[in-house]
């Protein structure tokens, strides 16, 4: 059986027994926590989707340790404006194994529309009298052909000047 779960922002699948880092919970180490925002279960082909969570339905875990993890440079430049700024940053993160998940909830209730609305009236064009006269359809207009580039008129030149000498 695995379930999706949301915490701190991001969404993890997880099945019992496996080991995740989470962005920082405030739980000490060796405690249990649960968490209720459980989007998915699924076991097989036997999928419950929540909408958007299951309600009832909780991953339970037991916290392994706190820590921070590895070092990440952060660089601010801009060329040729004498501006450079270096750091680094470290995020913190809670790493916990699932003990159990568990899918007492049913699905949560969905919304239904009205039973039945009135049935809607589509508009109906009129159509003109017989006497009337259809409306003119507009003419398109015409591009003008495109010019077409003058040709080179070098070539006389150059033989007149040769059979001159």
């Amino acid at each position: 059986m695995y379930a999706v779960f949301r915490s701190g922002g991001k969404q993890y699948r997880a099945a019992k027994g496996d080991v995740l880092r989470l962005e920082k919970i405030e739980a000490d180490e060796g405690a249990s926590v649960a968490f209720d925002d459980v989007l998915l279960i699924g076991e097989g082909s036997d999928i419950k989707v929540g909408n958007p969570v299951l309600s009832g339905s909780s991953v339970s875990a037991k916290v392994l340790r706190q820590g921070k993890s590895r070092k990440v440079p952060v660089v601010k430049f801009k060329r040729r404006q004498n501006y450079l700024r270096q750091g680094s940053h470290r995020q913190f993160f809670t790493e916990v194994e699932i003990t159990g998940i568990s899918a007492t909830g049913a699905k949560a209730p969905v919304k239904k529309a009205a039973a039945k609305k009135a049935p809607v009236k589509k508009a109906v064009a009129k159509k003109a009298p017989a006497g009337d006269k259809p409306a003119a359809k507009k003419a398109a207009a015409k591009k003008p052909a495109a010019k077409k580039p003058a040709a080179k008129k070098t070539a006389k030149k150059k033989a007149a000047k040769k059979t001159g000498k």
